[in-house]
């Protein structure tokens, strides 16, 4: 049985929240999260680099002198890519740098990160986050007594709304996601995740559907 710290809204500590160890997937899955996190990094590369070819860049297809009696050598055209201004020879093209990763690589690495997560004590449980009005002194101030000031997600279970994400959002390494939203490269990212105790309920069923879908 692993134990989370659990706080009140105001940020005062409020006892613990209870995660089963059946629910945990501690001993495989490390190579998988390898995997989903190199395909999550590729699939967000910009694959824009781009250069000319010989048949592309700007200039004249004449042969630039005859083949032979010059005494130099022999060229065809003045955009090959041995001259300065020519084409650039197997240069880099727009290309897309996504992986395919097997569904249930993906569901084995969810399950192993947030495991690790919770194994770990990086994830803080909240009863709820009652921010009324759009301010980010309050958010940085509840974070403060948390403990949990860099690189934190605040994750709800319901819709995000605007008051908690615009005060929010000016606070440094600090993002504010749906419970269904999260995957394994926040989980990595991010040193603490704050979760409503709702919300919290979400995670586990996330964890409960991927071990049904797995077995």
């Amino acid at each position: 049985m692993s134990v989370l710290k659990l706080f009140d809204k105001a940020g005062a500590a409020a006892g613990g929240y209870e995660v089963a160890d059946g629910l945990l997937t501690l001993d495989r899955g490390a190579q998988a999260v390898k995997d989903v996190v190199t395909a999550t990094m590729n699939a967000r590369r910009a694959g824009t680099a781009s250069t000319l070819s010989k048949g592309e860049v700007a200039g004249s297809g004449k042969k630039p002198w005859k083949q032979k009696g010059s005494g130099r050598a022999r060229v065809g055209t003045k955009r090959n890519p041995i001259w300065r201004g020519g084409g650039v020879a197997f240069g880099p093209k727009p290309r897309d740098f996504g992986q395919k990763v097997n569904r249930k690589v993906v569901q084995l690495a969810f399950r192993k990160a947030l495991s690790d997560k919770i194994a770990g004590g990086g994830i803080v449980v909240v009863e709820e986050f009652g921010f009324s009005e759009i301010k980010t002194k309050p958010v940085a101030d509840l974070l403060r007594k948390l403990g949990v000031a860099d690189k934190t997600v605040l994750m709800l279970d319901r819709e995000v709304t605007d008051i908690l994400a615009l005060s929010a959002r000016n606070l440094p390494n600090v993002m504010v996601e749906h419970v269904a939203g999260l995957d394994v490269y926040s989980i990595l990212r991010f040193h603490t995740i704050v979760v409503t105790r709702a919300a919290m309920e979400g995670v586990k069923a996330r964890l409960v559907a991927n071990k049904e879908v797995a077995q």
